[in-house]
């Protein structure tokens, strides 16, 4: 009987522990990540003290200067803009905005997705049946074209109304692959004996279930908050933002507008969408590690092909 319970509580063990001690080491032995997370808190820098970054003389991203449409110079690193406005100052003050849309939106669509796509496969039934057949609906919609009429409808210019439609619109994918991982841990005899010791649903799914999908989750967290920061830069540079707003998706709508690119002003049209860029590389590498841990076939041919170079 003894053998029995101990062989019973293995699983549990294991399943809750390998995810938390392996993030770090998943991060630590992959280079991409390693440069990933050096991006990741280069721009949280940027974002939470960008006056470090700035010289003392354009501390104001928005004050008018003397100088409109001026190449990058010794004063002004990358430019001015038609109001003499200095493009460096406006780019690192921009990272805030942007920041803050890819990891509130990330954050919101990764919870609706976890919500929805482990309810629907550890409730199962009609439940299931519901749930699943919503996110089909979401799946096959037009996402772009959708984010284009409710962030026009609903209220142009309002960051909350862009992070709202940004959630809404990109927690279905994540939702399909919560439930099919959660439905792989179902019938699993750690959740088994949970369940004949009567704890409740709520209970099996926050302390059983969600701690074996770690790795998942945060996953599927940088792919949200990389959907979430090119769509926004996106409708922004459509002037679905407010123009007035400091981010780069803005700075775009702008340089676009005044004819950066005509005027001999690439660096004022380029930087914002390389910042883009850049972040949404910084997610994308990141995403390795946590592959690695969600995914561990690939893991072993990841070793064959250090051997077969060695």
């Amino acid at each position: 009987m003894s053998a029995i319970v101990t062989g019973a509580a293995a699983p549990t063990t294991t399943a809750t522990r390998r995810p938390r001690g392996g993030l770090l080491r998943a991060i630590m032995r992959n280079r991409k990540a390693m440069i990933g997370a050096g991006l990741l808190v280069l721009f949280v820098l940027l974002a939470a003290f960008p006056q470090l970054f700035v010289p003392g003389a354009h501390h104001d991203p928005q004050a008018i200067g003397d100088l409109p449409l001026q190449s990058p110079s010794r004063e002004h690193w990358l430019g001015t803009t038609g109001l003499g406005q200095d493009v460096y100052a406006q780019l690192i003050y921009s990272t805030r905005e942007s920041l803050i849309i890819a990891v509130v939106a990330g954050l919101g669509a990764t919870i609706l997705s976890v919500i929805i796509g482990v309810s629907a496969a550890y409730l199962g039934g009609f439940a299931d049946d519901g749930l699943s057949m919503m996110t089909d609906i979401f799946l096959v919609l037009p996402t772009f074209p959708l984010i284009i009429v409710l962030a026009t409808y609903a209220g142009k210019g309002n960051l909350t109304v862009i992070i709202v439609v940004l959630i809404l619109t990109g927690w279905s994918y994540g939702a399909r692959q919560m439930r099919a991982q959660a439905l792989s841990l179902r019938n699993r005899d750690f959740l088994e004996s949970a369940r004949v010791r009567g704890e409740r649903s709520s209970y099996i799914i926050v302390v059983e279930v969600l701690p074996t999908m770690i790795s998942l989750i945060v996953a599927n967290f940088l792919g949200a908050a990389l959907y979430s920061v090119l769509t926004a830069a996106g409708l922004q540079f459509l002037g679905l933002g407010d123009p007035n707003s400091l981010s780069w998706g803005t700075m775009l709508y702008w340089a676009q507008n005044q004819g950066a690119l005509v005027n001999g002003l690439p660096a004022w049209a380029l930087s914002p969408g390389l910042a883009v860029a850049l972040l949404g590389v910084s997610f994308a590498l990141l995403n390795y590690a946590f592959d690695e841990i969600s995914n561990p076939a690939l893991r072993p041919v990841r070793r064959r092909r250090a051997r077969s170079a060695s």
